[in-house]
Formats: C-alpha cells, sequence, structure tokens
C-alpha cells in the first residue's frame, strides 16, 4: 500500500505543479510588460472605476522613460527632441488630470432626471438603432446606458467623447471625435441632469446579449452567433431557382461595405469576439475593457465605460457563445472526480486481493 500513496503523491505533486505552478508563470511571461528600464509593469483592474486613475498610471510611466531618456542622452539634436516629447507627455498628463478633476466635480452635483429628459432627446438624432455610420462608426443604442455604464464615464463621454474615451490621441491633429464635444454648449449641472435621466430612466437590466449588442457590436462580430457590425444577421430562405438566397447576398454586401468604412476608422478591422474568452485570460479581459490603453498603448479601440455590472453581462454573452459547454463541464466535473476517486479505492482493493497470497 505504501508504494502505491508513494506514486499517487508523486502524480498529485507534479500535476498540482503543473496546473498551479508552471502554467500560470508561464502565461505571466508571455504577457508581462516592462517599462524602459526593464522593470514590470503590474497593471491592476481598479473595479471599473472611472477617475482618470488608469491614464495617470499609463502617462507616469511615459513621463518617467522620457526623463531617464532626456538624463542619458548626450547629443544636443536628439536631446531637444526628447525635451519636446517630454513636455508634450507632460501637457497631457496635466489635461487628463484636470479632466477628470472637473468629471468628479459634475458627479457630486445631483441630477435632475425630468429636466435630463430634454438633453437626451439631443442624442437621440444619432443613437436611434438605426444603424447609420456616421464618422466611421455607428453610433451605439441607449436604451439600457444607465444600467451599463459607469456614471462619471457618461458624465466624462458629454463632456469630452475624446478624453473620455481615452483616445484623444487618435484626433490630436485637426480630426474630430464622430460625437463631437459639448464645450461651451451644456452647463455642468446640464450634463449632471442628462446622466441622472439616463441612470433613471434607461437602467431597465438588459440580457447579456443585449449588453453586448449595445456595448460591442458596432465594432465587434460575433460569428458564432450570426451576429455582424449591423446586428443579427436576418433569417432568409433559400432560392430555389438559382441556387442562391438574394437577400443574405445583399446583407453581406452592407456588411462588407459597414467593415470597410470601419477598418478605415479604426485603423485595422476589430476582431470577431466568437473565441475571445478562450484566448485571454480573465485578467486580461477585465483590465482591457477597463481601459484598453493599458494592455494595448495606441490602440484606437476607445475604452466603454462600462460599470462591472455592465462588465459582467458583456462576459457573459461571451461565456455563453464561446465556450458554451462550460455549465456541462462544470456539473460533469464533481460526478467523473468522484467516478475516479471510486474507481481508485475499487482498484487498490481488486490489487490486494489478487496479490494477497504472493505476499
Amino acid at each position: 500500500m505504501n508504494k502505491e500513496l508513494k506514486i499517487l503523491a508523486v502524480v498529485v505533486f507534479f500535476t498540482g505543479l503543473l496546473y498551479w505552478g508552471v502554467e500560470p508563470y508561464a502565461h505571466h511571461a508571455m504577457h508581462a510588460k516592462y517599462d524602459g528600464q526593464g522593470n514590470e509593469i503590474k497593471i491592476e483592474s481598479h473595479g471599473f472605476v472611472y477617475d482618470g486613475t488608469t491614464e495617470a498610471n499609463v502617462n507616469g510611466v511615459i513621463v518617467a522613460d522620457l526623463e531617464r531618456k532626456v538624463m542619458e542622452e548626450g547629443s544636443p539634436e536628439p536631446k531637444a527632441v526628447l525635451a519636446a516629447k517630454l513636455a508634450a507627455a507632460k501637457d497631457i498628463q496635466s489635461k487628463k488630470a484636470s479632466f477628470w478633476k472637473e468629471v468628479g466635480t459634475i458627479a457630486e452635483l445631483k441630477g435632475d432626471a425630468t429636466a435630463g429628459e430634454a438633453g437626451f432627446a439631443s442624442c437621440m438624432g444619432c443613437h436611434n438603432g438605426l444603424n447609420m455610420n456616421m464618422g466611421g462608426v455607428i453610433p451605439p443604442n441607449l436604451d439600457h446606458a444607465g444600467a451599463l455604464y459607469d456614471k462619471n464615464y457618461l458624465i466624462a463621454l458629454l463632456k469630452d467623447p475624446a478624453m473620455a474615451s481615452n483616445v484623444d490621441h487618435k484626433y490630436a491633429d485637426t480630426s474630430m471625435h464622430p460625437m463631437g464635444s459639448i464645450k461651451g454648449t451644456m452647463s455642468h449641472q446640464q450634463i449632471a441632469d442628462v446622466v441622472a435621466f439616463m441612470k433613471e430612466k434607461k437602467a431597465a437590466e438588459p440580457t447579456a446579449k443585449q449588453a453586448f449588442m449595445e456595448a460591442c457590436v458596432r465594432c465587434h462580430a460575433m460569428r458564432y452567433d450570426k451576429v455582424t457590425q449591423l446586428g443579427e444577421a436576418p433569417k432568409t430562405k433559400e432560392n430555389i431557382k438559382t441556387g442562391h438566397d438574394i437577400e443574405a447576398m445583399k446583407y453581406a454586401q452592407k456588411v462588407a461595405e459597414e467593415q470597410a468604412t470601419l477598418a478605415t476608422y479604426m485603423g485595422k478591422l476589430p476582431p470577431d469576439l466568437s473565441m475571445i474568452i478562450r484566448a485571454r485570460s480573465g485578467h486580461f479581459m477585465e483590465t482591457f475593457i477597463e481601459d484598453p490603453q493599458t494592455q494595448l498603448p495606441g490602440t484606437s479601440m476607445p475604452r466603454v465605460g462600462l460599470s462591472e455590472e455592465g462588465y459582467e453581462k458583456v462576459h457573459q454573452y461571451l461565456m455563453d457563445i464561446g465556450d458554451p459547454s462550460k455549465p456541462a463541464r462544470d456539473i460533469a466535473a464533481p460526478w467523473v472526480l468522484g467516478f475516479f476517486v471510486i474507481f481508485t479505492i475499487l482498484a487498490y482493493l481488486w490489487k490486494r486481493h489478487q496479490w494477497k497470497d504472493l505476499h
């Protein structure tokens, strides 16, 4: 018996070492990020709280790296170029800090949902669910905006969409964010009122699929659920005479045109997310959706602004499509483990019975 227990202990030890030690370490090493001095940058989730913290962390690393390069550079001309970049980085750092401080000030105001309804009505000219591309992307539906998005993010979005989405670098030249800015057109109180309206009147709990459709689908398709950038693909009947589905072909053309426009606007076509839940870790998904710049600096993907509850809804949909068998596996796992335990006991008893006269 002692020999069998030793063998079992060795198997359990090395299995546990691989599962809880080697695999997580390998995953971490493959996705680790480092600053200019070779120090690892730890990307932490902030619980989907939008207060400028993630920007401050990223900008702090950039500024520190440029300061180091300026000090180490000996040639006058390259040093001047680096100094100019450092000044620009510090200017951006200051603007972002000031922006989020002002967002916090607006968040403290008591919003009036009734007064905000009129202001929200002006949003419906674009956010109307008609799938009309405006400036490179389709404006999202806001039916569940109050339930999906964080209050601070909604305030920031109304105040300055590019800054709120943390893609202001994409509009550093003369180009403008498709949503435009309401600077000078809405007071702080009016912004608070519109957000109060969304939080009160547009706060019905969405299904997991509705959450994805409103937050992500204008850029990301889900081919395993027959969802495109234009929404759910229509179900059509095959044309028996020609062998082709004309309506499906027309829809495919519309999708291709929308994808081409989107790819031009974003720089490349955003990926299909059918299997993303299996390709990335939970930590990566959470921090990336919370602020894409933390994982992929310079990306054109905007911060979505989901609250923690909104993220859970989207995550659930990704799980439903990318790993639909997980609930069945979770149910079967205890039974499978139980079977192996019982089988092991029976195998040991059988071995004792067979070998009892040989010892």
